[in-house]
């Protein structure tokens, strides 16, 4: 069966930057472009509206002389009013070679925004047409709130088709401008339009105020659609546009008869600095480009995938230049902790594993996040601990730390045992608890080992609710010995720290 190849049209650069709050410059646009039609090989793409500021003019200038100079020229697309040839004018200066003219796709606009008559709302679309072909420069047309035209007043936009499809230009744009249609209206709109104009092009923009878009696109492009308007991460105006990432991978695995030239590798590439561009964060759960997409979390599902690839489905994260990830935490199983350790190239026996999966799990209770890199200094911290036999257990603590106050710890402690509580003041935290330790062991007539050294480490990559590693070096007239504690406060994981030492002595 012989494919029918679609264009694929990025808006990011004009109906994205609509987002609130989202501004590209001159250069950031520039590099996007670039990266849209080199690497991710879009057809087409909006890079801005006509006459918004002179920001905008540089813009479009530095990407319309790259394109010249790379024959990708007519990909480039900017977005035009009716008003007498100014929006032509500016093209020119700017070097842009396709307009698309905006213009009403609904009577309900017309009459109460221009308020004006089909007749004289198609006579002003002409002339525009008209100055365009004299500079050079190749028209498509948007028929603005096309949507709600098709469900209000069909006789309208059929008149301004007919008058459309006889003039020269090359795509009929048609917009979802609100997100309203459902998937049974887009394809009836679509389908009516396509068998009624068979020679003509034409685009589908939807936007997502439903959640509804990409699967308005599925059902567009079944109707006969030629085109999709689409936006790097949804961005775009109030709920965004259809996302071009989910649109891909849905056209690559569910339509057959459709293709397109997008490079899908290259689409999570682009999601990354998008994102990093605006600030525009990427949801964890937003399908394909997600943090979350590709993460097992269930240990139940990752021990299917370790079993003929269970839970596997098309959707493999290779296809994106993407990893699938085992999520550690309270829902691990075994099978995630040993596919983290198998990236790492680490093995533990049975016994082991089971420790380790138990700190996991203990540390995803308390809603601490753990990470793949963690699992070193855990494993380090489980096998360490179950080196010696536990004979003396700290059961509580207070610390206080106020400004202009010294900072105090009241401590309770088990030793074989014995309960003993005591407090005492210090110059930090650990300091105080220290030496509240030295009065209880002293009252039993110990002696504490001296501490030689502190080190403080934290998984690398990690951020400030990362599992924080100390290792402590004490000194006894025999020998020095080092103890670690493991735990998202730094003075708690030194006071784990301590209770190993004090077991070990």
């Amino acid at each position: 069966m012989k494919k029918r190849a679609i264009e694929i049209m990025d808006t990011t650069l004009r109906d994205g930057e609509q987002t609130s709050g989202v501004s590209f410059s001159a250069s950031e646009k520039l590099t996007l472009a670039k990266l849209l039609l080199d690497e991710l090989q879009v057809n087409r793409i909006e890079v801005a509206s006509a006459r918004v500021s002179e920001g905008e003019f540089e813009a479009v200038r530095n990407i319309t002389d790259w394109a010249t100079k790379n024959g990708k020229i007519n990909q480039v697309e900017v977005l035009t009013f009716v008003d007498g040839g100014a929006s032509i004018k500016w093209m020119q200066k700017a070097g842009a070679k396709v307009q698309n003219l905006l213009t009403k796709g609904s009577l309900n606009h017309l009459k109460h925004q221009l308020k004006k008559t089909p007749e004289q709302h198609f006579k002003g679309i002409a002339e525009v047409i008209e100055l365009a072909q004299q500079a050079n420069i190749e028209t498509n047309v948007y028929l603005e709130d096309w949507s709600n035209g098709m469900r209000n007043s069909q006789d309208y936009v059929f008149q301004f088709l007919d008058f459309l499809t006889q003039q020269p230009i090359k795509r009929i744009l048609l917009p979802d401008t609100l997100g309203v249609l459902t998937p049974s209206e887009t394809f009836e709109y679509i389908d009516k339009i396509v068998k009624r104009y068979p020679n003509t092009h034409f685009d589908f923009h939807g936007h997502n105020d439903y959640d509804l878009s990409v699967s308005n696109v599925m059902e567009a492009l079944k109707a006969g659609c030629h085109g999709l308007h689409l936006t790097v991460n949804g961005m775009g105006e109030r709920a965004g546009n259809a996302p071009l990432a989910s649109t891909i991978a849905v056209i690559n695995d569910f339509m057959p008869d459709v293709t397109t030239q997008v490079v899908e590798s290259s689409l999570y590439k682009v999601s990354k600095l998008v994102s990093t561009f605006t600030g525009f964060g990427i949801p964890a759960n937003k399908p394909i480009v997600g943090d979350n997409v590709f993460t097992q979390t269930a240990g139940i599902h990752a021990d299917g995938d370790n079993k003929n690839n269970l839970y596997f489905s098309d959707l493999m994260p290779e296809r994106f230049g993407r990893k699938r990830k085992y999520a550690l935490g309270k829902m691990s199983g075994k099978a995630n902790i040993q596919k983290n350790l198998q990236e790492l190239g680490l093995t533990l026996n049975d016994e082991e594993l089971k420790k380790v999966t138990a700190r996991i799990i203990e540390l995803g209770d308390k809603k601490e996040r753990v990470t793949k890199e963690d699992l070193p200094y855990i494993i380090s911290d489980v096998l360490d601990s179950s080196a010696f036999q536990q004979k003396v257990f700290i059961k509580s603590y207070v610390l206080t730390h106020a400004k202009g106050l010294m900072p105090s710890t009241t401590l309770s402690i088990d030793i074989e045992g014995d309960s003993y509580e005591e407090n005492a003041q210090g110059d930090g935290q650990f300091d105080a608890f220290m030496n509240a330790l030295k009065k209880i062991y002293e009252k039993r007539g110990n002696k504490l080992p001296k501490l030689v050294d502190y080190a403080v480490r934290i998984p690398p990559g990690s951020s400030s609710d990362a599992l924080c590693e100390t290792m402590i070096t004490w000194k006894t007239p025999k020998n020095d010995f080092v103890t670690t504690g493991l735990d998202s406060d730094q003075t708690v994981s030194a006071i784990k720290a301590t209770e190993k030492m004090l077991n070990l002595i």
